[in-house]
């Protein structure tokens, strides 16, 4: 194996949840055309979540990566990140000099991948009925600044918004901005089950085990009108347990490309012993990681609980012992990359230390040891999660203020169980769905958020909108330094580490450092046979 690291253009702002891949006996490199791409992602349907890839409910990266290839948007992500470009649209603009009112023309001849038209009704309902089915799982909070949605003819739409958002156009190019036929999707119910039908790049084609999927077949959709340029015909996605087995698919060439969640381990294996034939791709990533927590858990309820935890935990020690390269501390829920990064929790708490968080413990009135229970997702970022949570679980008992145990469920029922306020401290990750550092404040400390959390700022809630206003982003910075603060005083969340993102690809597959831009959205639509 070889190594390659990629530089691509910098992006300025946005965060977005994870890679997805599953599976199919098409081909990998000993034969068929498909290309086939594997990953560690799982997509399950069950009681609490019983639609994963419906764009109205679908909310980490490995399920809108699914819906990327299948669903197109107005909008999308140009090949190495920056500013949306239009895809279902002509062109896109703001008709007004306060970011209120979004315009966009449609292509000529845009059709679903069944041959009706796309229509400017077909993308109000689209957006409409994720407002108006308002899943529990925070993604009609994306749109939810959108006051009417109004039509002109068969190609025109128009977005007047609550309040000025200068950020509306990557909302635009998310997934929850999807275009569904109304034939195929109730206004008012989720679809459930597995199958998604829209006019992307590919239709789609899946294959279960039970009540998981086991691969996805995409298809080049000859009815695609759009802005992408697809290079190959077909692309196979194969779900595996966890990166060992994937790895050897991989070596065996029962797979041509291996993305998340490859083992800390497994890269460090790749980079020091490379094996001929397979290479690795070191891309520039926004992900990260945090802790949160319940608010109105009485465990954690007293924030000097929580700003003890901020003050103990040695974020260099997970980075370096459990991930290695692949990770480095993060200080701020806005990751270095990104524009208007301050390191926040540093500032305020500085190198851990007991000293400091038992004054605070003691000031507080809070009896110690304090005992908690730190809940993670055992099949969703990675086997270096595991490790990474006994580590945490090690430094806060260290101190001998903390009494504390961890505790893993796999993500088809840990995420319902965090969304109902079951855990007082969890582990979750980010991937941003747009890059600006509006989607590492906003879904997490906004009205609908994410997590579902009871913690609210007024300061917070009232910054964020004022933040949208500035068409320049950078000039938003102050806003978003103020909310740093904020957070770091109060630690509804306390941000952990960020990383890079890796590919592993045999030879003769082309445009694998186009497969992931910066946000982990999957490009599928990149690869093809022939010299990396």
């Amino acid at each position: 194996m070889n190594r390659k690291t990629l530089v691509l253009p910098a992006v300025v702002g946005l965060l977005a949840p994870v890679l997805v891949a599953c599976g199919s006996t098409d081909g990998g490199s000993g034969g068929g055309d498909a290309i086939v791409v594997g990953t560690t992602d799982q997509f399950v349907a069950g009681e609490d979540a019983p639609a994963p890839l419906d764009p109205a409910y679908a909310y980490d990266t490995g399920a809108w990566n699914v819906l990327r290839q299948t669903l197109q948007t107005l909008m999308h992500a140009p090949r190495g990140g920056g500013e949306p470009v239009p895809d279902a649209a002509e062109s896109c603009l703001f008709t007004d000099t306060v970011s209120e009112s979004y315009r966009c023309k449609l292509r000529s001849g845009l059709k679903f991948a069944d041959g009706t038209p796309v229509t400017a009704e077909d993308v109000k309902f689209s957006i409409q009925r994720v407002l108006d089915i308002d899943a529990d799982n925070g993604t009609a909070a994306l749109l939810s600044n959108i006051d009417t949605i109004e039509t002109k003819g068969d190609n025109e739409i128009i977005f007047h918004l609550a309040t000025p958002d200068a950020t509306f156009p990557y909302k635009l190019s998310t997934p929850a901005a999807g275009i569904v036929s109304k034939e195929k999707y109730d206004g008012k119910k989720l679809r459930e089950g597995f199958q998604v039908d829209g006019s992307g790049p590919y239709t789609m084609k899946t294959e279960t085990d039970g009540d998981k999927v086991s691969r996805v077949v995409f298809t080049k959709n000859p009815n695609y009108t759009g802005d992408l340029k697809l290079k190959n015909d077909k692309v196979v996605l194969r779900s595996f347990a966890d990166a060992e087995s994937m790895g050897k698919a991989l070596e065996s060439g029962d797979i041509d490309l291996m993305t998340r969640a490859m083992a800390p381990e497994q890269i460090k294996e790749m980079l020091e012993n490379p094996k001929e034939g397979i290479e690795l791709t070191e891309m520039p990533g926004l992900e990260i990681r945090y802790l949160a927590f319940d608010t109105s858990d009485p465990a954690v309820k007293n924030k000097a609980v929580r700003q003890a935890i901020a003050s103990l935990v040695d974020r260099g020690q997970i980075a370096g012992e459990v991930y290695g390269t692949t990770a480095e501390p993060l200080y701020s829920l806005i990751p270095k990359s990104i524009s208007a990064h301050t390191n926040s929790f540093y500032n305020k708490y500085g190198e851990p230390s007991s000293k400091k968080a038992a004054a605070l413990l003691d000031d507080a009135g809070i009896d110690t040891p304090v005992q908690l229970t730190l809940h993670y997702t055992t099949d969703h970022y990675g086997e270096g999660t595991v490790k990474e949570f006994e580590a945490l679980r090690d430094q806060l008992n260290a101190s001998k203020l903390f009494d504390v145990k961890v505790e893993g469920t796999e993500w088809s029922k840990f995420r319902p169980a965090q969304k109902r306020g079951d855990y007082a401290v969890y582990g979750l990750g980010w991937f941003p769905d747009f890059p600006d550092p509006d989607n590492y404040t906003a879904p997490f400390l906004g009205e609908g958020n994410f997590l579902n959390s009871p913690y609210v700022s007024d300061k917070a809630r009232e910054l964020i909108p004022q933040s949208r206003r500035d068409v320049d982003r950078t000039a938003a910075s102050p806003a978003f330094k103020e909310i740093q603060d904020i957070v770091a005083d109060d630690v509804p969340v306390l941000p952990l580490w960020q990383g890079k993102q890796y590919v592993a690809a045999r030879d003769g597959v082309s445009g694998v450092e186009w497969a992931l831009n910066s946000s982990s959205d999957l490009q599928l639509w990149e690869l093809s046979r022939g010299e990396s």
